[in-house]
């Protein structure tokens, strides 16, 4: 099948993917120290955040416009494993390492969280070489890299199920992005650069060690805690009108009518993403 001219005109287009193309070759190279140092689960979880993201921004550049149904699933299913995985492998670690300082970790993520995510927002009021989408979505992945990074870095017997939990919105995430995008006439191969925003830095800051210290490493895995609870609260499907999910209809039927049947989807996305958390567990333990 050919390409369309508008389609050629996206990939031909080098402004938006020069980064991102950079980024990857960067990615690359940092995957080579992260298998001489032994890093696997971090190089995994990398490399799967770089693939939901990448794929599935392919998938909604091709889709010129989000489907509603499959917002409501990737988000909810997203966040559902997300909710769970923090509260089950994080949290105990924050609370065993120390009980106060450890919850106001917690505290402090989820308030730093919705600080940052709230003062993004202006970058749409900025001029800037990148889209607002995409340097909102590449902030976002470079940090949360960080506290992976640290989080795996300094607990080596946390397994797979955690960070594969945390990475998977990324999914859903470059879906919209990149229809969004494709609507607008925009770069879809910019969103390489939030890809493997996550691997970049997940694999540097892993050679950062904390203290011993108890208080000390209960406000660090709080804070962990709590960014990521912030980040699946955030991406629990909103069926509301003005939401992304009511822009996303295209249909001229009754809108009510049709959020409160997306709502059945929400609630039943999400808990199955914590209940896939819990199977997975139980399996492996």
């Amino acid at each position: 099948m050919g390409l369309t001219t508008e389609t050629r005109e996206l990939i031909s287009n080098p402004e938006g993917s020069r980064l991102g193309l950079g980024a990857v070759g960067l990615l690359v190279a940092l995957s080579a120290y992260a298998v001489s140092a032994g890093l696997w689960k971090l190089l995994g979880i990398s490399w799967a955040a770089f693939a939901a993201m990448a794929g599935a921004a392919a998938l909604g550049g091709r889709t010129r416009g989000e489907s509603p149904t499959v917002l409501v699933w990737g988000y909810g299913l997203a966040s559902g494993a997300m909710i769970t995985s923090a509260a089950v492998f994080l949290l105990p670690s924050a609370i065993g390492h120390h009980a106060q300082f450890g919850g106001f970790g917690v505290a402090l993520g989820v308030l730093v969280g919705f600080g940052s995510h709230s003062i993004g927002h202006r970058l749409a009021h900025l001029d800037m070489p990148l889209d607002r989408t995409v340097a909102e979505l590449s902030a976002h992945a470079l940090a949360a890299g960080v506290v992976i990074g640290v989080v795996y870095g300094n607990m080596p017997d946390l397994g797979l199920l955690l960070g594969l939990s945390i990475v998977s919105h990324k999914g859903p995430a470059g879906y919209a992005a990149a229809s969004r995008l494709a609507r607008d006439g925009g770069n879809v191969s910019a969103i390489l650069l939030p890809s493997v925003g996550v691997g970049l830095t997940a694999i540097t800051a892993a050679s950062l060690q904390l203290p011993t210290n108890p208080a000390l490493r209960g406000i660090v895995f709080g804070f962990a805690t709590g960014i990521f609870l912030h980040v699946a609260m955030d991406f629990l499907p909103r069926c509301e009108l003005g939401s992304e999910v009511h822009d996303a209809l295209s249909v001229d039927g009754d809108a009510h009518a049709l959020l409160d049947r997306l709502r059945l989807h929400a609630v039943a996305s999400t808990v199955l993403g914590g209940l896939v958390v819990f199977v997975a567990w139980l399996t492996l333990a």
